[in-house]
């Protein structure tokens, strides 16, 4: 807790960690999957990112492997807002696994692996008081009640809790398997009566704020065999508010007694929509109610918040990644939608993946040395293989690394013609990474060499971002211009669908007369034709209004654009430094993506044998720094301003 008595956290959440992964293939038997989409599970998992995503401070207590998938929880846990003092690194368990497919519309095969796994290792020395006083609510989930240390390390944390004036919260979260109860192949099952688990959940209502759970999940709870006897049961130990889910018809809330008509209790705005995976569903129920609940709204606008998110994910396949943010939840109660599968809205689809992207680049000042045909040209000129070009990239890296020297903000285009074993370094340094599909000069727009442009992109790392260039003029003539924009759209598609960013190059002043308000038509053109990249690549502009005019079409079209970039075209250094007072003043110009103005005369020299590898870096680096700091500048002159 602050100095002021506000505490730092709004929620902690304790229990299940694990990896997910879900099958590609739809309608599959898991048998037959051949591929699968890793993301982060574990019910209280889950809550603690849809809790941030919802713009709560949450924290979650659990225990993960000391390997590559436990530190893909944490590291993406982090990502997404959470606070991960309370992930702890078991040395002798590995993280949990869950394997999933999507059979049919009702059923989910599901396998979990969880044998003597970290999170179900979590104990009570892994609960930190002052941690625990931290935080406004703390919550537990039941499948943390099903082995000793774990359930002592839970009632722990709820001593702790209501000792410090928390709220106490239970996800009941009844998964029958993990209680022992049915067999490995049977993960999907929900319920099974159990009156040794019953005996066990039932000695914690007392103890809790809220209780949320299915109905299956209540029976379980209370012991009981149906669920208005449930419901009094609970009532009659807890004085804590129930959340009764109901799946597409919403939820009722249960704050006092327990009405002879069970309808009578707060009813919550349903959303009838086509299920296509229930799992996650009520994670992201709990983080939508969540929001509400812990911040004083009425338990109705709780209930829909809850039953809005829980629709948006069990219209998606994964659990997490597809937890709605405040944002986009807003946009779907004001908008709605027409499409009953939600993960068909094109609308909210742009919304969710906006709001939800791995990482923000605020500035971005980019190397370019994606360029293929330029570089065989100078290779050919001074008489060198082209083998040589890919040793010139890597020496490239290194000029980029030297000037980022570890700091955000910094990035480079990379091609895989000739960059491969470049684009290996650069990943390791944490670069803003841009790779070209364009085949170089088209016009109209190839692409280069790749007909199955999705599956390619497919291999890419996932933070990489696909670029590509168009020679495009809004006076050029009707066919040529549709042509080219159906490329655009679909490259667009492509980078959509296996969620890597675009950036969309525009080089106009080549195909026709440039005027203030060229570049400006041109992005109009395009944004009616529904093309919407997270990036714009445009040349320098002739005057700060051109720019202006430019952020204003961006700004009208798309809310969620990352930014622009400025390309160089070769120009000299010194008219490269002019040309950025123009831009710096537009908030939307993030930066630069120059190329042959900082690597042509290095190239030349280092090709023909007059430079070695240390000189080349060295005027690289110079003039990589000398424009880096020429934005900066110009930056600082317009806030002074």
């Amino acid at each position: 807790m602050s100095m002021d008595g506000v505490r730092a956290l709004d929620v902690i959440t304790i229990g299940r960690s694990s990896i997910d992964l879900y099958g590609t293939q739809i309608g599959a038997r898991l048998e037959d999957v051949a591929s699968f989409t890793k993301s982060v599970g574990g019910c209280p998992t889950n809550i603690a990112i849809g809790a941030a995503r919802m713009g709560l401070r949450s924290a979650v207590i659990t225990r993960v492997g000391d390997e590559q998938m436990g530190r893909f929880i944490r590291e993406q846990a982090e990502r997404e807002g959470v606070d991960v003092r309370g992930i702890k690194t078991d040395p002798e368990r590995l993280t949990a696994l869950v394997l999933l497919s999507v059979r049919d519309r009702d059923t989910f095969p599901l396998i979990f692996y969880r044998d003597n796994c970290a999170d179900m290792a979590l104990s009570e020395g892994d609960v930190e008081p002052d941690f625990i006083a931290s935080a406004r609510a703390v919550l537990v989930t039941g499948t943390h009640f099903s082995r000793p240390s774990t359930e002592t390390a839970q009632r722990k944390a709820m001593k702790l809790a209501r000792d410090s004036g928390g709220k106490v919260i239970f996800d009941v979260d009844f998964r029958p398997n993990l209680w022992g109860l049915a067999g490995h192949g049977a993960g999907e099952l929900r319920y099974i009566a159990s009156a040794e688990v019953s005996k066990r959940l039932t000695t914690v209502l007392a103890e809790c704020d809220l209780i949320v759970g299915t109905e299956e999940e209540l029976l379980i709870a209370a012991g009981e065999a149906d669920i208005a006897a449930a419901l009094r049961t609970i009532r009659a130990r807890s004085a804590a508010t129930i959340v009764l889910k109901r799946g597409p018809m919403g939820c009722i809330v249960y704050d006092g007694p327990i009405p002879d008509d069970l309808e009578g209790g707060i009813v919550g705005r349903g959303f009838p929509i086509e299920v296509y995976n229930v799992l996650g569903a009520g994670d992201a129920f709990m983080a939508g109610f969540l929001r509400g609940f812990l911040r004083g709204e009425s338990h109705e606008t709780s209930a829909t918040w809850a039953n809005a998110s829980g629709a948006l994910v069990v219209s998606r396949l994964l659990c997490s990644p597809e937890i709605p943010t405040f944002e986009e939840l807003q946009y779907f109660l004001d908008h709605g939608s027409h499409h009953r599968a939600l993960r068909e809205d094109v609308n909210l689809n742009r919304v969710h993946r906006a709001t939800t992207r791995r990482r923000a680049w605020p500035e971005l000042m980019a190397f370019a040395i994606d360029h293929r045909s330029q570089l065989e040209e100078m290779a050919a000129a001074a008489g060198a293989s082209t083998d040589r070009i890919s040793a010139f990239k890597r020496l490239a890296v290194t000029a980029t690394a030297r000037v980022a020297n570890g700091r955000h903000g910094y990035g480079m285009l990379l091609d895989d013609r000739y960059g491969k074993d470049a684009l290996f370094e650069a990943e390791k340094l944490g670069l803003w990474i841009g790779r070209p599909v364009e085949k170089p000069g088209s016009r109209p727009l190839e692409f280069d060499g790749r007909r199955d442009l999705g599956s390619h992109l497919l291999e890419w790392p996932v933070d990489h971002c696909v670029k590509c260039l168009c020679l495009f003029h809004p006076d050029d003539d009707a066919v040529l211009r549709d042509r080219q924009i159906a490329q655009l759209l679909t490259v667009q598609e492509a980078a959509r669908r296996v969620d890597r960013d675009l950036l969309v190059e525009i080089i106009a002043s080549e195909q026709g007369p440039m005027n203030e308000t060229t570049m400006a038509r041109v992005l109009e053109e395009l944004y009616r034709s529904g093309l919407e990249p997270d990036w714009w690549k445009l040349e320098s502009q002739p005057s700060a209004a051109a720019w202006r005019r430019i952020a204003a079409v961006v700004e009208d079209n798309d809310p969620w654009c990352r930014g622009i970039v400025v390309l160089g075209l070769n120009a000299p250094l010194a008219d490269l430094r002019a040309s950025f007072v123009a831009p710096a003043a537009t908030p939307l110009v993030k930066g630069f993506a120059v190329g042959r103005t900082i690597f042509a005369d290095a190239a030349r020299a280092w090709l023909t044998g007059e430079i070695g590898d240390g000189a080349a870096i060295n005027l690289m680096a110079g003039r990589f720094g000398e424009l880096c700091e020429a934005w900066r500048e110009a930056r600082r002159e317009v806030a002074q301003s």
